[in-house]
C-alpha cells in the first residue's frame, strides 16, 4: 500500500535558530551520540538529543515539538561536559521544551512538564519557591483523592524535613519572597513583553 510521505518544513532549522535558546548551535551537531551515552536517562528517551537535532535539520517540526524527549532532561549537564563540540545541549533541550509549551504543542500529561509548570507558577509569585505549597500542588495535581494518597505516602519524608527545619508549615500562609515584589513583577512583565514582541511565535 502506498503511503504519502510526511511533508517537511525546510525552514524549521531557521525557526529554531530564531526562537529557541542557543538554537543556532543545532547545526553544529556531528551525530556522534556521546550525549545519549552520557545521559543517565538515555534508555528512556524516545529521541535522544542528537536525534532531535537531526530531526530539526530534516524539518520534522511537528514530531520534534510534540515529542516528550525535551521534558526528560534533568539538567545533569553530562552531555554538555562530554560533547566534543561543546554544544550547550541542556540549554537547547530546555529551550525546545519552552518553545513547544508556548506554542501549545507540548505533549499533554507529561509528568515533568506538569512539574515544571507548577514550579514556575510558584516561583513567580514571590521570587522564591514556597516548598510547602509547591509540594501540595504536586501531590494534588491529579485530583483530591490521589493527593491524599500522595501526601500520606510522603508523610515520613515531610516530618523529617520539618524536623530538619527544611519545611515550615507556616509557609501555607504565603511564605517568604524577595524584597522588591513590585520590581520582580515588573521584570517578569517586561520579559514577557519583549519575548512576545521578538518571537511573535515566528515560523
Amino acid at each position: 500500500m502506498n503511503q504519502q510521505a510526511t511533508p517537511y518544513r525546510n525552514d524549521f532549522l531557521r525557526e529554531v535558530e530564531k526562537n529557541v535558546e542557543e538554537g543556532h548551535w543545532v547545526k553544529m551537531c556531528m551525530q556522534c551520540g556521546v550525549c545519549a551515552g552520557s545521559c543517565p536517562l538515555g534508555n528512556a528517551w524516545a529521541h535522544p538529543p542528537q536525534e532531535i537535532f537531526m530531526m530539526i535539520r530534516a524539518g520534522k517540526r511537528e514530531e520534534v515539538l510534540s515529542s516528550d524527549s525535551m521534558w526528560m532532561c534533568t539538567s545533569c549537564y553530562n552531555c554538555m561536559v562530554r560533547c566534543p563540540r561543546q554544544l550547550p545541549i541542556t540549554h537547547i533541550m530546555h529551550g525546545l521544551a519552552n518553545y513547544a509549551h508556548r506554542l501549545g504543542l507540548a505533549p499533554k500529561g507529561q509528568p515533568t512538564q506538569a512539574t515544571a509548570t507548577l514550579f514556575w507558577n510558584n516561583l513567580i509569585k514571590k521570587g522564591r519557591v514556597n516548598e510547602l505549597t509547591f509540594s501540595l500542588a504536586l501531590y494534588f495535581k491529579d485530583g483530591f483523592v490521589q493527593g491524599i494518597k500522595n501526601a500520606l505516602g510522603m508523610q515520613a519524608i515531610g516530618l523529617g524535613l520539618m524536623k530538619a527545619k527544611r519545611l515550615n508549615p507556616m509557609e501555607i500562609l504565603g511564605g517568604h519572597g524577595v524584597k522588591d515584589q513590585a520590581g520582580l513583577q515588573a521584570m517578569i512583565a517586561k520579559a514577557r513583553e519583549i519575548e512576545d514582541r521578538k518571537k511573535g511565535f515566528a515560523k
